[in-house]
């Protein structure tokens, strides 16, 4: 392509009499070429593009709606409905020009960094080892758009109640709260809608009025509406899970804290080598300052005291002062459990650690109650112990199947190891090799593939010896048993025919003198 100065330039030498074979010999551009710029007198005009083939505007509109902009299958659909042969390439220029693509290509409005104005808050997954072990753990942080301060901790579950708890805890070791909060379009504090027209459920916008601050989603594809929040993440991957260890969740979340409100909170960053620290100073006169009294967020959980007066809740057991089994209300805060009588709190303990279950809990100061909970789960340490020890084939199948997902393990163990019971050891042994062989987790297949090892032609059910104690004449249930009178058995000596009357209406097993004529 020619550019516009070369055309204005040929046009201008040849209105002063060059001819047009000087002109392509100084440009090296061929004759026709400059002949033709001559007679567009330099200017570049815009060409419409002619396709050669039609495809109405409407009928494409509609395609791409039923097939929720996946354009592999409206180019599918061209050809199978309309008869319509176009290129992918074609379809996806068509679908561009006449804007009916699902992405958002609007611009964003520049906002102003004003002291007081926003804070910004998401999360990010991350695969952090804790202890050696890797585990999947949600990063979330606050942010505070113009003194760039920080606050970030990790949850194992993210759901709205921890959100609140996060906010929460947050905002109260600022003290301060800025007027709005930038959010994606989560449905953690999002109802319906999206970016401006975007409805905060009524739960959210209640806990956001407290704290004297609104919730903002920014609009779909402009995830750079919070650049300061996501640049915190990448932050966090490369300054501060390079060179740390962490024993526990515990131990990650007082390492974090102390990077983000110490360490970062009082370093320079980047090339205006703004303080965070200072630049809170600067703008907490902006900020709306929180009352000290605000209660912590909670969640009701309704539950019935057992015999043994224990209110269960979240796998663990909490004992209930008093002798009644009343119903109780548990009130679940971010570090503690309270329960609470007839609007009395008769309770109150801190909530063990992630994965603690099946554990007892007492007031501090009082011994733990005598019996156990009625309703108290139970591991399957044991079955799980015997199944490893039939052999190295059982063992392998158990490992693959705890890498399976949706697999309840203690349900799964306690169900394989009814099976080992009904069905021979060689047997059962067999099943579980044929079963780690097709990937086999299913119950039901399982019981099938024993019963086609049971009744193959060279293996027979009969043909397996089981396993019978000579001494069962000195167990003491057989001795007692003899002592009682011997069954009559006379009533299987008239035993029906092979092909009854299918229009008797007796029990085949009742006798003429039990007629219910009689």
């Amino acid at each position: 392509m020619i550019d516009p100065d070369t055309r204005q330039t040929i046009a201008r030498l040849h209105e002063r009499g060059m001819s047009l074979r000087d002109i392509s010999r100084r440009f090296h551009i061929s004759r026709g070429t400059v002949r033709q710029i001559v007679r567009q007198q330099g200017q570049m005009l815009h060409t419409v593009r002619k396709d050669k083939i039609r495809i109405d505007p409407e009928l494409l509109g509609r395609l791409v709606r039923e097939c929720d902009g996946w354009l592999q299958r409206v180019h599918e659909r061209l050809l199978e409905e309309v008869g319509v042969q176009v290129s992918y390439p074609t379809l996806t220029r068509l679908v561009r020009e006449l804007d009916l693509g699902q992405a958002n290509h609007s611009r964003c409005d520049r906002v102003p960094d004003e002291p007081g104005l926003e804070m910004q808050h998401d999360t990010s997954d991350y695969r952090i080892r804790l202890a050696d072990q890797p585990i999947k753990l949600i990063a979330s942080s606050l942010y505070l758009r113009y003194s760039k301060r920080r606050y970030l901790k990790f949850y194992r579950v993210f759901n709205r109640f921890a959100m609140k708890c996060f906010l929460h805890e947050a905002l109260k070791h600022w003290g301060y709260s800025s007027r709005q909060c930038i959010i994606d379009n989560t449905n953690l504090a999002r109802l319906r809608g999206t970016g401006k027209r975007a409805v905060i459920v009524p739960e959210m916008a209640a806990f956001a009025q407290r704290y004297r601050f609104e919730f903002l989603c920014h609009e779909v594809n402009h995830s750079n509406r919070k650049a300061g929040e996501e640049r915190s993440f990448r932050t966090v991957e490369t300054n501060f899970f390079p060179g740390r260890r962490f024993q526990d969740l515990e131990d990650l979340n007082r390492q974090a804290f102390q990077w983000a409100t110490v360490r970062w909170h009082h370093r320079a960053i980047g090339r205006t080598g703004l303080i965070p620290a200072k630049a809170f100073e600067h703008e907490r006169p902006y900020l709306l300052q929180l009352p000290d009294e605000l209660p912590a967020p909670y969640c009701n959980h309704e539950r019935d005291t057992d015999q043994y007066g224990y209110a269960p809740f979240q796998g663990n057991h909490y004992w209930v002062p008093g002798s009644r089994r009343e119903a109780v209300k548990l009130l679940q805060y971010a570090d503690r459990v309270k329960i609470y009588r007839q609007r009395e709190c008769v309770g109150e303990y801190p909530l063990p650690a992630h994965g603690v279950k099946n554990q007892r809990f007492a007031p501090e100061g009082q011994p733990l109650p005598r019996h156990p909970p009625r309703r108290r789960p139970r591991d399957s340490s044991q079955e799980e112990k015997r199944l490893r020890s039939l052999g190295p084939d059982v063992v392998a199948y158990l490992e693959y199947a705890w890498k399976s997902a949706g697999i309840q393990r203690h349900r799964f163990v306690r169900e394989l190891f009814a099976m080992s019971r009904q069905v021979p050891e060689p047997i059962f042994v067999q099943t579980l090799q044929r079963a780690l062989r097709y990937r086999v987790l299913h119950k039901q297949t399982l019981h099938r593939i024993a019963w086609f090892c049971m009744t193959r032609h060279d293996q027979h059910l009969a043909d397996i010896e089981a396993d019978v104690d000579e001494r069962f004449h000195e167990r003491p249930a057989y001795q007692e048993g003899c002592l009682t009178d011997e069954p009559d058995l006379s009533v299987y000596d008239s035993l029906p025919p092979d092909d009854p009357d299918p229009d008797d209406d007796l029990d085949p097993l009742v006798t003429e003198s039990e007629s219910p004529d009689e």
